[in-house]
């Protein structure tokens, strides 16, 4: 595994983007390991085995939402999205692995996340105008 280079020079554009690797895509795999769980536990103040039980889908991977995005992806927000930034996933932490991000890159990942990212920001906006 690549050592987590936090000044890398393609980590500043994860600041202002709104979550494209948050959403499961086919293929693609979130693996969270044992550490990662306890610091999910250790941010929660519950066990290991109730993280297991209320986020984790199989064996270590978390569950999503109807649209395909990460559990604790917030809706609404175009950016900083991650609810659990402070304990997410090694994997999360490392991503783009010091390479250029493949969704900004790729027409086609982009053509299948932005909709979804819009969809997620438009419902937010319009359950807020409806209170």
């Amino acid at each position: 595994m690549k050592e987590h280079k936090k000044d890398s020079k393609y980590r500043v554009f994860c600041n202002y983007c709104p979550g494209y690797c948050c959403y499961r895509l086919p293929g693609a795999t979130l693996y969270i390991t044992a550490t990662d769980i306890n610091r999910i536990a250790r941010h929660f103040n519950i066990s290991d085995g109730e993280v297991r039980k209320r986020y984790i889908e199989g064996k270590n991977t978390f569950k999503v939402k109807a649209d395909g995005s990460c559990i604790f992806l917030i809706d609404g927000r175009l950016n900083k999205r991650c609810g659990i930034h402070l304990a997410s996933p090694q994997q999360c932490k490392d991503f783009p692995y010091d390479e250029a991000c493949v969704y900004l890159y790729s027409e086609e990942l982009l053509e299948i996340i932005s909709p979804k990212v819009e969809a997620s920001y438009r419902s937010s906006s319009l359950a807020s105008v409806k209170r």
